[in-house]
């Protein structure tokens, strides 16, 4: 199938095939995007191995002498193990608690009818044009008058539900077909034994594609844990690596980006665990264009 305006030149549809000439042009601009994503890593990398006078001589973009150690000074010169532990820790109970209330909303706006439906579930998609910055204050003023300020509840609570997340999964939700529902309804399911036994099994992929963004987002959230933590024991890697920034002095810019590269490392086995998921995720969830 193909389109034909006039005065214009033939557009070709998904359907047809690829011309042979477009093949090299098409891995060509592939490539030299990847090179440009790629190059701020490969440079925080290559840093991280170099020893200090070495790291703004942009003509030498090796190190001559490869600096293992400068791994092993920046996970000592700062308590990284509990950096790693609160942003994991946090992250993770996020996540739960994510899951323990969006998959029954996600469903709800799905598959029940109830009067306010659409009013709410509009409500919930305006949460998601608000950043953080709009509603810090209040957020903050009643962590405070509850006492949770420097905690763990002050970093998980207030982010106990994801108005993205609750529309991630009404539009994976959508996508099931009624016919499982009235087999589950046969087999003597109510709601509850819907979502856990047709829903969730039949969305996992959405799931892990909405837990690995969530993740990730509050693994390096730094707002927020700048506003709700005060002590060091309840820092996070992302206001941890601030202890390698010496405002009087000189940073030690390879010791930074050496932990910057173990703050990633968590991410990026993640990542690699779940990528399958998540490129099914994001094709069967409608963030597609």
């Amino acid at each position: 199938m193909a389109i034909r305006l006039a005065g214009l030149p033939r557009l070709q549809s998904v359907g047809d095939r690829t011309s042979p000439a477009a093949i090299p042009l098409f891995y060509l601009a592939m490539g030299l995007v990847g090179a440009v994503i790629a190059i701020p890593f490969f440079w925080m990398v290559s840093t991280s191995l170099k020893p200090l006078d070495e790291v703004f001589r942009f003509q030498q973009v090796l190190p001559s002498q490869v600096r293992w150690i400068n791994y092993a000074v920046a996970w000592e010169s700062a308590p990284f193990g509990r950096y790693l532990f609160n942003s994991a820790f946090s992250a993770v109970m996020i996540l739960v608690l994510q899951f323990a209330t969006i998959i029954p909303a996600g469903y709800g706006f799905a598959r029940l009818r109830f009067p306010g439906r659409d009013a709410l579930f509009l409500v919930v998609l305006a949460t998601m044009m608000m950043p953080v910055q709009v509603t810090f204050i209040p957020t903050f003023l009643i962590v405070s008058t509850l006492g949770w300020k420097d905690s763990y509840l002050a970093l998980i609570v207030p982010f106990a539900t994801s108005g993205f997340g609750i529309f991630l999964l009404r539009q994976a939700f959508q996508q099931v077909h009624q016919d499982f529902l009235d087999a589950a309804r046969l087999d003597g399911c109510g709601h509850l034994g819907i979502m856990r036994h047709v829903m969730v099994p039949q969305t996992i992929p959405t799931l892990i594609t909405f837990g690995l963004f969530s993740f990730v987002a509050h693994y390096n959230d730094l707002f927020w844990p700048l506003v709700a933590t005060e002590s060091d024991q309840m820092r996070t890697i992302t206001l941890g690596l601030r202890r390698f920034i010496d405002m009087e002095g000189t940073t030690h810019w390879n010791e930074l980006m050496a932990a910057c590269v173990l703050s990633m490392l968590p991410l990026i086995v993640l990542f690699l665990f779940t990528q399958r998921f998540f490129i099914r995720g994001v094709a069967s969830s409608g963030l597609k264009g």
